[in-house]
């Protein structure tokens, strides 16, 4: 089953080499390109694109705000958005999740590393580089009113459930979960989604928070 990739972001030069390189996998191929948020959203909803390459700064609407837009539309409900931008700041992860993001990355990430990105998405993933881990992690450790919410009980989980939690705070991919604990790909993804329904998170940005509540994780560990 091939993927289909719509590129956003408002450079001609960027879109074009992203386009190349997608269009090069036998898995990957891109059905439309926007250079503004409002087209992204457009083009989200005719081409019924399965995974939306967005950049942040955008003219007319930018990629925040096209993410919202297409998370909050239910006829979009199978179009997942990547971040993918210069821009890797905190307060911009932060955004980018709570506006529907599936995953965050910088553009400096190795091309190898975007193409299972956009991988990893389709499937339903979410994906954070460690560097926007740990922009979310700061960005909820100096915000009172989420810092001060109180940490749910892990009394719960599992041994092997609390090593996951501490390696999904350090911002890894289930591949590369079941690389550090020695087993397959869907056990570590089942281990994860087990510990999302334990915990009653809905995807990995929270159950990084939950483990730096918990004192699971350390800022600068």
């Amino acid at each position: 089953m091939t993927i289909r990739v719509l590129l956003a972001d408002d450079q001609a030069l960027v879109r074009a080499s992203f386009r190349m390189l997608i269009d090069s996998e036998p898995d990957l191929e891109v059905v439309g390109e926007a250079a503004t948020g409002g087209e992204a959203v457009g083009l989200a909803r005719s081409t019924r694109a399965d995974v939306v390459l967005m950049d942040i700064r955008m003219p007319d609407m930018d990629g925040l705000a096209a993410t919202h837009a297409i998370s909050a539309d239910e006829d979009l409900a199978g179009v997942r958005v990547l971040i993918l931008t210069t821009f890797e700041a905190d307060e911009y992860v932060f955004q980018a999740l709570r506006a529907g993001a599936s995953g965050f990355l910088g553009k400096g990430v190795e091309l190898s590393d975007l193409l299972e990105a956009i991988r990893l998405v389709a499937r339903g993933e979410s994906l954070l580089s460690p560097r926007a881990t740990k922009a979310l992690i700061g960005q909820y450790l100096t915000t009172p009113d989420l810092t001060n919410a109180p940490a749910p009980e892990l009394t719960s989980l599992t041994e092997r459930e609390r090593q996951v939690l501490v390696l999904v705070a350090a911002g890894l991919s289930n591949d590369a979960i079941a690389e550090q604990l020695h087993v397959s790909p869907w056990t570590a993804k089942t281990h994860v989604n087990r510990t999302m329904t334990k915990l009653g998170v809905r995807d990995r940005a929270q159950l990084v928070v939950i483990a730096y509540q918990t004192g699971f994780a350390q800022p600068g560990a």
